[in-house]
């Protein structure tokens, strides 16, 4: 069994040579080690997004509501106030492009269409054969 030193032990330092330890290590099939007890956590974009809104939204609150003791100008404070709307207006605006951008450069696959058109004349043909009308 391969061992590994942890990150914070490599450093050096007195706290390091008393809290020497080795931790043993499971092979991962990726080729990549994980330290025993470790866990690999996969965030997805709906987390990271997540994330990120509860970061600024708390931001905001402590910003506004005066949690951290700062005195902003009330310029500042004014702008402040309205910032959640005016970054969801933004956001709507740049989804709105997106897909308005991707919308006008999408490829027409012609083969393909092709190849669908003909499908459906063989398949109208075999259903003539059958005794449908259309």
């Amino acid at each position: 069994m391969r061992t590994t030193t942890p990150r914070r032990l490599r450093r050096g330092g007195a706290r390091a040579i008393e809290d020497f330890r080795l931790l043993p290590v499971l092979p991962r099939a990726e080729g990549e080690n994980l330290a025993l007890g470790q866990v690999e956590v996969t965030m997805t974009k709906l987390a990271q997004w997540l994330w990120g809104l509860a970061l600024l939204g708390s931001t905001w609150a402590a910003l506004t509501m005066g949690a951290l003791g700062l005195e902003l100008p009330s310029a500042y404070r004014e702008v402040l106030w309205p910032l959640p709307a005016y970054l969801l207006v933004s956001a709507g605006c740049y989804a709105l492009g997106t897909v308005g951008y991707r919308v006008a450069t999408f490829h027409d696959c012609e083969d393909a269409a092709r190849e669908l058109q003909s499908q459906i004349l063989e398949a109208r043909a075999d259903l003539a054969r059958r005794g449908m009308r259309f």
